[in-house]
């Protein structure tokens, strides 16, 4: 990435900008920078106007694992902490003659321009774990192993790695699990794929991007679209852009880079902003959130979305036990048993009234076959009763004989 980043300056700066540019920090180190650059596509993708009313960043500190930073950036001000080299011999912590570190620390907390830092509020936290040579190196497990635990050993609340390894060792892996028992978040870049290399050296897994709980980040154009040589794979979590990127050049003045390096610097910023307005999150919801709140993208990894994540909340995804559930209640029981009494009262005495007048119909039709009408019973006639008394009849007496009419 730093060979692309020094042929793409020296032979296309002369061509775009008059600007004088300003002189580099020392003999064979990086080119020097242009003195400006008008606009930057990747602050305008990640809304990094909106954020800064909502959060800055401050009190946090990022740990940029690379070839150090340029304490004498100018936009980068007071905000560079003194750091630590872990190589061998090395105290050059806050000097960065190859850029890679001063460009992944500008996008994190660069102050003006195209190139201001998404947490300008942040402070940098530089740790030299690769040698800083412009045609290009690499850090070895037991240097980002040594790396990550400086880092978190000096405050750092997020670590940034800018170049990835492709052996896994347990050191390497050791001290990640610290770091995240410890509550810091580690952004790691996923590299990019070496034209010469091999087959199997390109399938390889990056490291610490292949962890668990380590944000693995790709690198995208302004079209959304993979940069072409970047890795893919389950390790990539989030995109971020990393093609024509404005950056912090070592030693004074800007200029574009492409690769992982400055996309991880991105969420690595957005986990800098995170942790200061949500310092109560674990490092797996902090992951989770960044994860659920980027913006879609081709690729099946999300696009870092920092203004999201940091106005929006999500639900634990993890297992939960159901509320606690009353068993049959005997207010709900004695409600549904009063309920079924009126509905069989109701239904019984309705099927009642619909034989009854079933009944009622049949015994009319069968009336009127009878040539039955209805009317009024006739008066029984009873004879009159006579004025005078007859004569007393005696029980024991014979029977009167009645004579016989003729």
């Amino acid at each position: 990435m730093i060979v692309r980043v020094l042929i793409s300056a020296a032979l296309v700066a002369p061509f775009l900008s008059t600007a004088p540019v300003f002189a580099a920090p020392g003999q064979n180190c990086a080119e020097p920078g242009r003195a400006q650059i008008n606009g930057s596509y990747a602050r305008v993708m990640l809304q990094a106007d909106a954020i800064i009313p909502i959060e800055n960043g401050g009190g946090t500190t990022v740990a940029v694992l690379a070839t150090g930073v340029d304490a004498g950036q100018p936009q980068l001000g007071n905000r560079v902490l003194t750091g630590a080299d872990v190589l061998p011999g090395g105290s050059r912590a806050t000097a960065d003659c190859a850029g890679l570190g001063t460009q992944v620390a500008g996008v994190i907390s660069g102050q003006r321009g195209a190139a201001a830092g998404l947490s300008p509020g942040s402070r940098i936290l530089p740790i030299r774990v690769m040698p800083d040579d412009p045609a290009g190196s690499e850090p070895t497990p037991g240097s980002l192993a040594r790396g990550i635990d400086t880092a978190v050993q000096n405050g750092a609340d997020v670590v940034v790695v800018a170049v990835p390894v492709r052996t896994d060792q347990a050191v390497l892996e050791t001290a990640v699990a610290n770091a995240v028992a410890q509550g810091v978040i580690i952004v790691a870049a996923v590299g990019e794929e070496s034209p010469s290399a091999g087959a199997s050296e390109d399938s390889s897994v990056p490291y610490p991007a292949g962890y668990r709980n380590v944000i693995g980040v790709g690198a995208i154009d302004r079209t959304g679209q993979l940069l072409r040589t970047s890795r893919s794979g389950g390790f990539v979590d989030l995109l971020a852009p990393g093609v024509a990127v404005p950056a912090l050049q070592t030693g004074r003045g800007l200029v574009e880079v492409d690769g992982s390096a400055v996309a991880a610097g991105f969420v690595g910023a957005s986990a800098a902003l995170l942790r200061a307005r949500r310092p109560d999150l674990t490092v797996p919801e902090a992951i989770t959130l960044l994860k659920a709140t980027a913006s879609p993208a081709a690729s099946s990894a999300g696009v870092v979305n920092p203004y999201a994540a940091l106005t929006t909340r999500v639900s634990g995804t993890g297992a939960r036990d159901l509320p606690a559930l009353k068993p049959a209640a005997e207010p709900d029981r004695t409600a549904e048993s009063y309920r079924r009494t009126v509905a069989l009262t109701s239904a019984s005495l309705a099927t009642i009234l619909v034989l009854a007048l079933l009944l009622l119909a049949a015994a009319l039709r069968r009336s009127r076959r009878r040539q039955w009408r209805p009317a009024l019973a006739p008066h029984l006639c009873t004879p009159p009763e006579p004025l005078e008394p007859g004569p007393p009849v005696m029980l024991l007496d014979p029977p009167v004989p009645v004579a016989k009419q003729s």
